[in-house]
This record gives C-alpha cells, sequence and structure tokens, in this order.
C-alpha cells in the first residue's frame, strides 16, 4: 500500500509539468477588403466566434485584421475562410459571391 502511494505521489509530480503549461497564442495578420466600419465590425464578428480566437481587430486604413489565437484550436485557414463566409476577400481567399450579395449595397465591392 505504501509503495502504491510512492509510486501515485511520484507520477503525479513527474505530470505536473504537463497540466500546467501555459497555452501559447499566436497572431497573424490577414488582409481583407473591407470598407467602411460595418464591414469592421463584420470581420471582427466572424474571427471571434470561431474557437481558438482570442481577439480580432481590423485596421480600416489599411484593410489587415490582426488576430490572436490559439493555434491547437484553430487554423489561419479557418480564419480566412470565416472572413470570405462573411462576404470579404481574406489574402488570396476570395469572398464567397452568395455571402457578397447579403452584404449591404455600401458594402459590397465598388459601394463606397
Amino acid at each position: 500500500n505504501y509503495m502504491k502511494k510512492l509510486t501515485f505521489i511520484a507520477l503525479l509530480f513527474l505530470c505536473l509539468p504537463l497540466w500546467s503549461q501555459k497555452v501559447k497564442n499566436d497572431t497573424v495578420r490577414i488582409k481583407t477588403s473591407a470598407l467602411c466600419g460595418d464591414c469592421k465590425s463584420r470581420i471582427e464578428e466572424s474571427l471571434t466566434y470561431l474557437k481558438g480566437v482570442k481577439y480580432a481587430s481590423l485596421d480600416l486604413e489599411t484593410k489587415i485584421a490582426t488576430v490572436i489565437f490559439v493555434p491547437t484550436k484553430t487554423t489561419i485557414d479557418a480564419m480566412r475562410e470565416a472572413i470570405s463566409e462573411a462576404g470579404y476577400d481574406a489574402d488570396g481567399v476570395k469572398a464567397v459571391p452568395e455571402a457578397i450579395l447579403r452584404l449591404p449595397k455600401c458594402c459590397q465591392p465598388n459601394g463606397h
């Protein structure tokens, strides 16, 4: 019985560093086709709904979305796809045509 307890305690101390490891976040910048504040809100919202995204902010001047995410929970491709499905280009991924049509006219390409 003493050996079982000792083995358990030894295993606990060996595994403790694994449990306490902090998850590392990554940052990515994605070029978008955003035009205005409404576009900014839609893109940020579509990104923050993705599991693993901790923070998303779009700079309208540069049209670049900065995203902080957990790489074990989502991918950059998934983020680009989310932006595309919201109706906007994301790096080389073109906006989904049906999603563009759901945008207000002013947020569609050449709308402003």
